[in-house]
């Protein structure tokens, strides 16, 4: 789906099987820029480089012009392809320094973030060629006109980014804001708030492209993000209800907010588990009082 002349979005569709004869259903966008050159945001899971290649040679470019993946962060849904992507283009990549371990060794983050169908989401390694560090501008094509401005946006992941094309006024936010009503998935509640507030203060922002959401436009993109403040607050207020005084069990506490929430039985898993420790770290705080300071 074309959003600007240069800007493209394709939604991936995937599953993950969370137990035996059961799967949850999700998707994930990533960003195409098509100006001299080709700059990818974001892969998708293992498998989405047909599409991503397909949909290039639709618009009449060739998928040897990709000349960059930038990785918002390293899970597998953003991760999944670029491998095959770099074999296939010999493009170079892009991520946070604080991504690149679980990016060139994927064993690794599965291990210390193990994910449903972790193997069958990721199609491997790939090295980072390049570090993203907040305040730094990446010239997409040489020509200065497509700028992508990094913010480091921790909370999802230690080094989630987000991208803004001050040009035409787009961010790129990967997974930084939550959907009000999906799975919440982070691993700092505060950091997670501070971050949607930093970008919040953008200006001028014409268009929110995220990895989860549709695409949101003008005042529109400011209120999804503030309804994502919202939900953040409510997460947390259910989580600590739930908890009580005690040390609940994690996973009988996650079926119960789960299910106070009213998110489908399956979403009780590994991820949404750590989401929901999270918030009983900071089980002292006010998110939204506290991700001021």
């Amino acid at each position: 789906m074309q959003i600007t002349p240069a800007i493209h979005a394709l939604r991936h569709p995937f599953q993950v099987p969370v137990a035996p004869g059961i799967v949850l259903d999700r998707f994930v966008y990533s960003y195409l820029i098509a100006g001299e050159t080709i700059t990818l945001i974001d892969t998708g899971v293992a498998g989405c480089e047909k599409t991503i290649f397909e949909y290039i040679r639709s618009i009449g470019r060739d998928p040897r012009e990709i000349s960059l993946i930038v990785l918002t962060h390293s899970h597998p849904d953003h991760i999944g392809a670029a491998r095959a992507i770099r074999e296939a283009t010999r493009c170079s990549v892009a991520a946070h320094p604080a991504e690149r371990a679980w990016i060139q060794d994927v064993e690794l983050q599965n291990r210390e973030r193990p994910v449903p169908g972790f193997s069958t989401l990721v199609g491997g390694p790939v090295s980072v060629d390049y570090d993203l560090e907040a305040g730094l501008t990446i010239d997409t094509d040489g020509t200065r006109e497509y700028d992508l401005e990094v913010m480091h946006t921790p909370g999802h992941s230690a080094g989630s980014v987000a991208l803004f094309m001050p040009g035409d006024g787009v961010l790129f936010s990967g997974d930084v804001i939550p959907v009000s009503g999906d799975l919440p998935v982070y691993d700092d509640a505060v950091a997670s708030v501070h971050s949607i507030r930093l970008l919040r203060s953008v200006r001028s922002i014409r268009i929110l492209l995220s990895a989860w959401d549709e695409s949101r436009y003008g005042d529109d993109a400011y209120a999804q993000m503030d309804q994502a403040l919202e939900y953040l607050q409510k997460i947390h207020k259910t989580v600590i209800a739930s908890a009580g005084n005690g040390n609940p069990d994690s996973l009988e506490l996650t079926k119960n907010v789960v299910a106070a929430l009213g998110l489908p039985p399956q979403a009780v898993n590994p991820l949404l588990i750590r989401t929901f420790t999270a918030n009983l770290r900071a089980r002292d705080k006010d998110i939204l009082a506290d991700s001021r300071q």
